[in-house]
């Protein structure tokens, strides 16, 4: 391939650099000044190695990834050198590419892949035409183009035909995500630009495709720029680590260095504050303040006002790169003395000390609040009434669960997309009425006297069951100032107060969260908001009523890592000020072992509609019974380069059908312990309690007297096609 090229480019830098850019600015002009998204970054990309920049919602990560491209959406402007390097050619401006070139130059030379697979995808076009038009596009051979796509897809743990002839919908979110890594290297491009392609998927998926990069960037000797928010997830993938803050590097350098022996303060703070399997609890710190806006960054350097030990200089002088060591640059006036002296000015803001009773405690003296029993919720043709078009089948989101929540309790499920966790929560808090068992409140059918309505009878059951949604922004009336919002409950169910009672109680909130001053606040619309500020309102809703029992569902994975700590500290004081109790869904570990283990609540793990296990957070994350748990366990990134990401214990990657679940144990599909005896028999839950605290588990494995220790095991090779379905 030949592209243009600017007369004025410099000779190739030092070292096999395949990317540089010099001076590089993205700007938006705003009708409140000029907002600056990338601030003047140097950065260079070395051939064939996987470069991880991390940051927080906006500071700059997507901005800097459409930069490398010369892709920053209109009216956006990119100033600055960006100069790609190919391996046997003259360098190339890319900022100086026709629109022709620079189609060509994006698929290829360097390649992107977005966060959202269904949205890079025509809906209405199968698979194998977007491999088609691809080629085509690009003058290549399309039959041997297609036989290098059913290669990449072979690689990629997908079965080619059945890809190719499937339209976007059919597959799962996982597949669609290794489809579009697919179809990103069709072209056999030099360079892959990743911008969060996995955020929107679950934890066994997110860390099949890392594992699966690491073997792919071999394979097609590729150099990888992978984005992320998520620092644990490019832990064991990168050789070097990044750091964005406020549209610029904070630090680069190698991956063990950046991860043991961090140099700036910012980076320091935010391994503090990543929440994790291994840390103690004490050691997680929310970091104080928010990032700043792009219209008004400080002077000096930007991370001063959040950070505890700057200075004059530090608010005067923005810092340049220091030598940090090999390969190692740190823009922080006090980087060698940083590490000790921002431990020491955390360590003084102290952590959370609560003497929580366990679960085995409660369920010793307490009758619960909320009591499941057996419950079934199906979706499909036969409960579609007028919908049904004939067409639907009978999916079983829930499947005979029972669970007691007592007061001031925490339970925390987690599982893949599709297991039911929020259709249990939804369920158990009135959202939802079971096709068969019953939910009953402080000993009462929930759903008595509703009859044939999905709204519950008892209004005061209905106050004490509430709801905090995964998207505040989505679940706050964007046509409404934060006053209204906070209003409304307060008017249906404490109607003896005034409009001055009110208002008081509202700017006691506000205050109580954090949002302060609260009389600037209660005037603003959601979207002149951050996101830690919507979910707190959303938080604040859901308390002011007293609840006996809130469903946060996925409360915090919306938020950047640096919030989630700070959030989920708050939800347990709230839950001690009106001593409330939490049924949390989590896709995280790393979240739910945090929340469950400061509230000496337990960990329930869903697999297709059935609890599989639960237990404190103890026995779940370090003694872990069920295989799925523990595979759970494994997706789980963490902060330790030592730990073996390639062990994979599924058998398959994919979720098996839920239209067509497997009989006996329905994991058995996907577990490499599986024996013949899981084929036909259900495990029911096990009673593995010890010292450790309460543990059940469904799996034959936790009994040493059953059949299935003179069982054979399951062949190695992959289930049937019929039980890898599409759900995700």
């Amino acid at each position: 391939m030949t592209i243009s090229q600017s007369a004025a480019q410099a000779d190739r830098p030092n070292g096999d650099v395949i990317m540089e850019l010099d001076d590089t600015s993205v700007e938006f002009g705003m009708s409140r000044g000029r907002s600056r998204v990338l601030n003047g970054v140097d950065f260079e990309v070395s051939r064939d190695e996987i470069v991880g920049v991390i940051g927080e919602s906006g500071s700059g990560k997507s901005m800097f990834a459409s930069a490398m491209l010369d892709a920053v959406p209109e009216p956006g402007v990119t100033t600055g050198d960006v100069t790609y390097y190919p391996e046997d050619d003259d360098p190339v401006s890319v900022t100086d590419l026709s629109k022709e070139e620079l189609r060509r130059f994006r698929w290829e030379e360097v390649s992107m892949v977005f966060q959202g697979a269904m949205s890079s995808f025509n809906p209405v076009l199968k698979i194998r035409t977007h491999f088609v038009e691809t080629l085509s596009a690009h003058d290549y051979n399309v039959e041997r183009g297609l036989e290098r796509v059913r290669e990449l897809l072979e690689d990629l743990y997908l079965e080619p035909e059945r890809m190719l002839e499937s339209y976007p919908h059919e597959l799962s979110g996982g597949m669609k995500q290794r489809v579009l890594i697919a179809l990103s290297l069709v072209l056999d491009p030099e360079m892959l630009v990743m911008d969060e392609p996995t955020a929107a998927l679950d934890l066994l998926m997110q860390r099949s495709i890392i594992s699966l990069l690491h073997d792919i960037q071999d394979k097609h000797d590729l150099t990888i720029v992978f984005i992320t928010h998520d620092l644990p997830l490019v832990a064991n993938l990168a050789d070097r680590l990044a750091v964005l803050y406020a549209f610029e590097f904070a630090e680069v350098g190698p991956a063990d260095d950046i991860l043991e022996d961090p140099a700036h303060p910012y980076t320091r703070a935010l391994l503090n504050a990543t929440p994790n399997l291994s840390a103690p609890l004490e050691e997680m710190r929310p970091i104080e303040g928010e990032s700043p806006d792009p219209v008004n960054i400080p002077e000096g350097c930007s991370y001063h006002p959040r950070c505890p030990i700057a200075d004059e200089m530090c608010r005067s002088h923005d810092p340049d790169a220091y030598d940090a060591g090999a390969d190692h640059d740190v823009h922080c006036h006090h980087w060698e003395d940083s590490i000790e002296n921002i431990d020491n000015a955390l360590a003084s803001s102290g952590s959370m000390d609560r003497s929580r009773r366990t679960a085995a405690d409660r369920s010793a003296d307490e009758e619960p609040v909320v009591s499941l029993d057996d419950i079934e919720v199906e979706f499909g043709s036969e409960n579609d009434g007028l919908l049904d078009f004939g067409d639907s089948e009978i999916v079983t989101a829930v499947d005979g669960i029972s669970l007691d929540i007592y007061q001031n309790d925490v339970v925390v499920l987690v599982g893949e997309s599709g297991c039911g966790k929020t259709t249990l929560g939804k369920t158990a808090v009135g959202l939802q009425q079971p096709t068969d068992g019953t939910i009953e409140y402080k000993g009462r059918d929930i759903w008595e006297g509703s009859g044939n309505s999905s709204t519950l009878a008892d209004k005061e059951i209905r106050r004490a069951l509430q709801i905090v949604h995964q998207d505040p922004g989505s679940s706050l009336n964007s046509h409404h100032r934060v006053r209204t919002i906070l209003e409304t409950p307060l008017k249906r169910w404490h109607s003896d107060l005034d409009g001055n009672d009110r208002r008081e109680r509202i700017l006691g909130m506000l205050e109580y969260v954090g949002i302060s001053p609260p009389e600037d606040y209660i005037d603003r619309y959601p979207h002149q908001l951050s996101g830690g500020e919507k979910q707190r309102v959303a938080l604040i809703r859901a308390m002011l009523i007293n609840p006996d029992l809130i469903l946060a569902d996925e409360a915090v994975s919306a938020l950047d890592v640096s919030l989630r700590v700070s959030t989920m500290d708050l939800m347990i004081e709230l839950q001690d000020v009106f001593n409330t109790s939490y049924l949390a869904i989590s896709h995280d570990l790393s979240n739910a072992r945090y929340f469950a283990e400061k509230t000496g609540g337990r960990i329930g793990v869903m697999y297709l509609g059935e609890l599989v296990e639960i237990g404190s957070p103890e026995q779940i994350i370090h003694d872990p019974k069920h295989p799925y748990t523990q595979a759970l366990r494994w997706a789980t990134p963490e902060l330790d380069r030592d730990e073996d990401i390639d062990d994979n214990p599924m058998r398959t990657i994919d979720v098996p059908d839920q239209t067509n679940m497997p009989s006996g144990c329905r994991y058995h599909t996907r577990c490499p312990k599986a024996r013949e005896v899981c084929r036909t028999q259900k495990p029911e839950l096990i009673d593995r309690s010890d010292e450790d605290g309460v543990q059940h588990t469904a799996c034959f494995r936790a009994l040493e007297d059953h059949e299935y220790w003179d069982s054979e095991p399951i062949a190695e090779e992959p289930p049937a096609a019929e039980e890898t379905g599409s759900a995700d």
